[in-house]
């Protein structure tokens, strides 16, 4: 092959890989893990801790992070949500198009009371939400998320057992990412930005 054709096909072979990498989009560069193009997370219609039904289509427009927890969670909960507080901090201005839910995983004992008091003092802006044992179960399964009851003596009388990681939706209310439990602020504040 002449020198100059080895050159051509060099060039060709790299704006190739090169118009690879751009098709990849903002998803190549997430911290967490990559969900683009997954079907969940539809049928989200629960009563928020103001009393309002709330589905997901409410928050089109919005990035959405979806936590499923619960308000007497010893641990990883109020860690989670503190960790989401300082998220929205890094973020700064743009933290106001970021819609944080906190979906319970424990009705009987997360009413809207409860709520109310609990996933505010996080941040006004984050909304709890919550419904009958068998609406959440069915949220619950949507999006894959493991809860069960264990039995705990004392007063609460049992804990919950749960999936603790973030689930991320674009602005068009698309899965796009999972936060790990544990990912630290400024790597979920990295995801969203791409998002936002």
């Amino acid at each position: 092959m002449p020198v100059r054709f080895k050159w051509l096909y060099l060039v060709f072979s790299l704006l190739s890989m090169l118009l690879v990498a751009c098709q990849q989009g903002p998803s190549a560069r997430f911290i967490g893990t990559d969900l683009t193009g997954t079907q969940f997370g539809q049928p989200l219609s629960l009563t928020d801790h103001t009393g309002k039904l709330r589905h997901m289509s409410d928050f089109k427009g919005k990035v959405v992070v979806m936590f499923f927890g619960y308000t007497h969670c010893p641990d990883v909960c109020p860690t989670t949500m503190t960790d989401l507080k300082k998220t929205m901090q890094l973020l700064g201005e743009k933290s106001n198009d970021v819609q944080v839910l906190f979906v319970t995983v424990d009705p009987e004992r997360d009413t809207q009371a409860v709520l109310a008091q609990f996933v505010p003092g996080f941040d006004a802006r984050f909304i709890g939400l919550r419904g009958t044992p068998a609406e959440v179960a069915a949220n619950l399964s949507e999006y894959k998320v493991y809860a069960a009851k264990v039995s705990e003596p004392g007063k609460s009388g049992y804990t919950m057992d749960h999936s603790a990681g973030l689930y991320v939706f674009d602005k068009t209310g698309a899965p796009r990412v999972y936060e790990g439990y544990g990912e630290k602020p400024e790597n979920i504040a990295h995801d969203l930005s791409l998002l936002l």
